[in-house]
């Protein structure tokens, strides 16, 4: 990815999430590492890679949901909407139209 020039509020906003993450990043990323030191070169390639691929996935997938969850969070605390009340018209009783 090339380096994104953002508004100073988003900007805010990546270094408050790398911030957060950023523990989570260097543990897996030490234990990728110390993964790799403990290979030859012949096992490199094959099952090792795949699973230091999958955790690097995973490890995205853990940090979008996690923003996804705090941005739902967020959406949810302010002003409710106020909604207008419908009464029921005449005829129609109090569960509603015959049929729906």
């Amino acid at each position: 990815m090339s380096d994104l020039p953002l508004p100073p509020e988003q900007e805010a906003e990546a270094q408050a999430l790398f911030t957060r993450f950023k523990r989570a990043f260097e543990q897996e990323a030490w234990q990728m590492a110390r993964w790799l030191a403990g290979k030859e070169d012949r096992q490199l390639l094959g099952g090792l890679e795949f699973e230091v691929r999958e955790r690097g996935q995973r490890l995205g997938a853990q940090v979008v949901e996690r923003v996804v969850r705090e941005r739902k969070k967020k959406a949810t605390v302010g002003r409710g909407v106020a909604v207008r009340t419908v009464r029921s018209r005449p005829g129609m009783g109090g569960s509603g139209a015959k049929g729906w």
